[in-house]
């Protein structure tokens, strides 16, 4: 079973910051405002929580959920993120998280295929989560979507971005 060990501390912070990342990616997408922000930000922990809670003990999963869960885990992913969109719009930033994304799929591609498709799931489904966590679009908190079309075409991204490499 690959767990946290079989990483260099770069490989496993990219691996930890994924469903963060994406999570970002879709909020970067359609800002929605703070209340917006918050709900996108709780999806993203919750996915966490609901991962580590349905993943068998030791697996890839249950060791990102075990790390982001410490408060040097959360600082890590944090850190990493604001490095990864320091200075950029959120369109420009929305769009480097999608290539980090990708950056890091490859690399567990290479590193540790098997492992792969568990994580790519896990990414699509936070991200998928954080883009129903909030209605956009609103009048003082009515009508609106679920999910807006910058964020449709973000998971979109997201997909192409952590698929299998073909070829």
């Amino acid at each position: 079973m690959t767990t946290k060990d079989s990483f260099s501390d770069e490989e496993w912070d990219r691996i930890v910051r994924a469903p963060f990342v994406a999570g970002f990616a879709v909020t970067a997408a359609d800002p929605g405002g703070l209340i917006g922000a918050v709900q996108e930000s709780s999806a993203m922990v919750k996915s966490v929580r609901d991962a580590q809670a349905s993943a068998p003990e030791g697996s890839l999963i249950d060791d990102l959920a075990a790390t982001f869960m410490s408060a040097e885990g959360r600082e890590a992913a944090r850190s990493g993120l604001k490095a990864l969109i320091k200075g950029r719009t959120p369109t420009e930033a929305g769009t480097a998280a999608v290539a980090e994304l990708h950056a890091t799929m490859t690399m567990l591609h290479t590193k540790a295929p098997e492992h792969a498709a568990v994580l790519a799931q896990f990414v699509r489904d936070t991200a998928q989560n954080v883009a129903n966590a909030a209605s956009e679009n609103t009048f003082l908190g009515f009508g609106g979507e679920k999910v807006s079309d910058a964020e449709r075409k973000t998971l979109a991204d997201i997909d192409a971005a952590v698929a299998a490499p073909t070829g």
